[in-house]
């Protein structure tokens, strides 16, 4: 069976080849979201945008759409610097430091169950 798609006056009917995924002039935003006041803002997500303006809008429509979110911050991605989890013995030491652990430390007996 086929179906002939019907094309409107004026457009073309070729088939577009790209999927549109290809955003050479949008970069790329990081959104973070914080759920309420007084914690962290958590990342979310990524969006491709023209500017800051569009990037915090579309930020907040698409994260934020049934109010999820008192702060929304939008940081173009190649601004983000990080080390992979594997290099972080290279900063800290944190097996070295016991005294970070509860269990480093004696509970006296008077102070019973902690």
């Amino acid at each position: 069976m086929t179906y002939e798609v019907p094309v409107a006056p004026g457009e073309s009917a070729d088939i577009e080849e790209t999927t549109g995924s290809e955003r050479e002039g949008w970069p790329l935003w990081e959104v973070f979201v914080r759920a309420r006041r007084g914690i962290s803002h958590v990342h979310i997500g990524s969006l491709h945008a023209a500017d800051p303006e569009s990037a915090l809008q579309n930020a907040r429509d698409v994260y934020t759409r049934r109010g999820e979110g008192v702060s929304v911050w939008v940081v173009p991605s190649e601004q983000v610097y990080a080390f992979e989890p594997e290099a972080a013995a290279d900063y800290v030491e944190a097996n070295e430091k016991v005294y970070r652990l509860a269990t480093a430390y004696d509970i006296p007996d008077e102070v019973g169950q902690m």
